[in-house]
């Protein structure tokens, strides 16, 4: 007995100091690896690249170390590194059939990346929001929306997904339609709304802006106006034109039509004559 119970102190000891050093590691690890990534955070030469890399490497990179420290932990408790390979490899199946969804949005992160359809700081418009993209991560990419609601979009649909990049170009062309009453003068009606726009100085020259009649409504002229401008001025461009348009509209005697229906009847209501 007393050789028995010598062999568990033994085995207590030797299984305590490997635990004691094991949570040693883990605790220094983690406080390491923290440190690292903020050291590399506020590098030069890290904060050359592109944000959208630098949020998704730094996410990665941050997730590998840490895998790394508790492998590295377990296999200093004693665990056979052929043992923990092992259970690593049965782990990651059952994981990677468990979470499917997030290794699409793992390998959709890796194609945003590669192929840059969007980049940090561009405004685009998918089917589940509009806003500017504050940050590309390992799994997930962030919308901001102009009246400051936060989208957090999975990078698998993204990539599966047609998205409107509004930053890439830096023109952009302002398409409007105005109409008028059928008694209006159509060549008066071209001539104000192109004053209009060519007496403003965002507006491009080149190409010439255009405006034409584009079709007969049933209530109104429809009028199209098309014009160029910088991509960063189109709304303070769409909004002027379209207030300035309504007040000369007006200064000028054209009416601007609502829908209306004119109802005729065939018999003659009760006490009256044809």
């Amino acid at each position: 007995m007393q050789e028995i119970w010598q062999q568990i102190k033994q085995f207590a000891t030797n299984a305590g100091i490997k635990l004691v050093l094991a949570i040693v590691l883990l605790v220094i690890g983690f406080w390491l690896i923290r440190h690292i990534m903020r050291l590399v955070s506020k590098s030069k030469g890290f904060n050359k690249i592109d944000p959208g890399a630098r949020s998704f490497i730094r996410s990665f990179a941050s997730i590998a170390l840490k895998v790394l420290l508790v492998i590295s932990a377990v296999t200093l408790l004693g665990v056979p590194m052929t043992s923990v390979v092992a259970i690593l490899a049965s782990a990651g199946l059952a994981i990677g059939l468990a979470l499917q969804g997030a290794l699409g949005n793992l390998a959709g992160g890796l194609m945003i990346l590669i192929f840059k359809p969007f980049r940090v700081g561009d405004v685009i418009d998918t089917k589940d929001g509009m806003g500017i993209v504050l940050e590309i991560n390992i799994f997930y990419t962030i919308l901001k929306t102009f009246d400051n609601r936060r989208i957090t979009l999975p990078n698998g649909n993204l990539t599966n997904a047609a998205i409107t990049n509004f930053s890439v170009e830096e023109k952009r062309r302002v398409d409007m339609k105005f109409s008028t009453s059928y008694e209006a003068d159509i060549d008066q009606v071209i001539r104000i709304i192109l004053d209009i726009v060519n007496s403003r100085e965002l507006v491009d020259q080149e190409p010439e802006p255009f405006c034409r009649l584009e079709s007969h409504g049933d209530n109104a002229l429809i009028f199209v106006l098309r014009f160029w401008c910088d991509a960063s001025e189109y709304w303070n461009n769409y909004f002027d034109v379209l207030e300035t348009v309504k007040k000369s509209f007006d200064a000028n005697g054209i009416s601007i039509p609502f829908p209306q229906l004119d109802v005729h009847f065939d018999h003659p209501l009760p006490g009256q004559s044809r």
